[in-house]
């Protein structure tokens, strides 16, 4: 077993043993192969250097209490990367490789998934990218798929608590451009209003919509969701926003599981009022509670800065219990490494 102190590990990369590639080229990708190298060499001339033709994903393995690894909805990923690939120009990577190449890379680095209990999980990073020598503004001539993984601890080191976001004069994506797709050049536009925002001791940005600027769309690399007072679940709707696997699974989870009413809607910033709780929602956190939201002169509070609303938490244990298999999971969510 791996000498790691599980419950200390932070969101990092470490450095596993096994990686997966495979590489597209004359209109086919190979077989693809596990290797220990942990570079990649590429052509100086690849799009995915100067015109950012690339994608990935993220999701999680899950160690469970009988020792059994979970993936969840990896499949869902899988579909994601693919209209990433397409908005891109690039080949899709066919869901059968996906899946298969996330459980190579899952079993062959089985000691680096965390135990159960230490709130730790194996983040996996699958990404594609454009290769091959080129240097006009076409599509590339061939293209790497790969699958890394790395332990990680869990987002909240204090327990699941409140932070405070500040809305953003700057725009993550262009409203008919590429924010519904999980490409760099979204989040390379948010590294300096996200900075700024860490400068004034927020935890991150909120982003408004690009065209109009009076409705929430995403929150740093997160989605948004709002619990109401009449205990309905929203999420912002809007071409530009990250179709996030895990805002669509609290979705299923809020109408199904707690009899809520589940709404894809526009949220005004002048209709804040509405919420009781708020919260940002993705892979990496799962939720993170919104405290308040600074706009401007005007700081909103939601439930509490320092206390996690009931809902929010129950939300949040529910999809938990289901990725760790402590819940019973919705048919087709779970998908069994070994």
């Amino acid at each position: 077993m791996v000498n790691i102190k599980w419950e200390e590990l932070g969101f990092s990369y470490i450095k596993t043993p096994y990686r997966y590639v495979s590489h597209w080229k004359d209109g086919q990708w190979d077989e693809g192969k596990l290797t220990e190298e942990n570079t990649v060499t590429i052509s100086e001339g690849s799009t995915c250097l100067h015109y950012g033709q690339e994608c990935f994903e993220g999701l999680k393995a899950y160690r469970r209490k009988d020792g059994k690894i979970n993936l969840f909805r990896p499949d869902e990923n899988s579909k994601r990367l693919n209209k990433s690939a397409q908005r891109m120009c690039m080949p899709e990577v066919p869901e059968e490789k996906f899946l298969d190449a996330v459980k190579q890379v899952v079993l062959a680095n089985e000691e680096y998934v965390p135990p159960y209990g230490t709130g730790a999980t194996l983040y996996i990073r699958p990404y594609l990218i454009g290769v091959g020598d080129t240097i006009g503004v076409v599509a590339a001539p061939e293209y790497l798929f790969s699958v890394f993984c790395m332990p990680v601890g869990p987002y909240f080191k204090g327990g699941l608590v409140p932070t405070n976001f500040i809305v953003s004069d700057y725009d993550r994506a262009a409203p008919y451009g590429t924010g519904a797709a999980k490409v760099g050049g979204n989040y390379a536009a948010s590294l300096l209003p996200g900075h700024q925002a860490h400068e004034q001791n927020f935890s991150d940005c909120i982003y408004l919509d690009p065209a109009t600027h009076t409705k929430i769309e995403e929150v740093g690399s997160a989605n948004f969701f709002g619990i109401t007072k009449e205990n309905q679940f929203i999420t912002p709707i809007s071409p530009s926003i990250l179709p996030s696997i895990t805002k669509y699974s609290l979705l299923e989870l809020a109408r199904d599981r707690f009899g809520m009413e589940a709404i894809e809607g526009d949220v005004y910033l002048t209709e804040l009022d509405q919420f009781s709780e708020a919260g940002a929602c993705g892979t990496a956190a799962v939720i993170s509670p919104i405290g308040g939201i600074q706009y401007k002169d005007s700081f909103h509070v939601f439930y509490s800065e320092t206390e996690v609303g009931p809902v929010t938490r129950k939300l949040y244990d529910e999809l938990v219990g289901i990725q760790f298999g402590d819940v019973p999971a919705p048919e087709g969510w779970i998908f069994e490494v070994n």
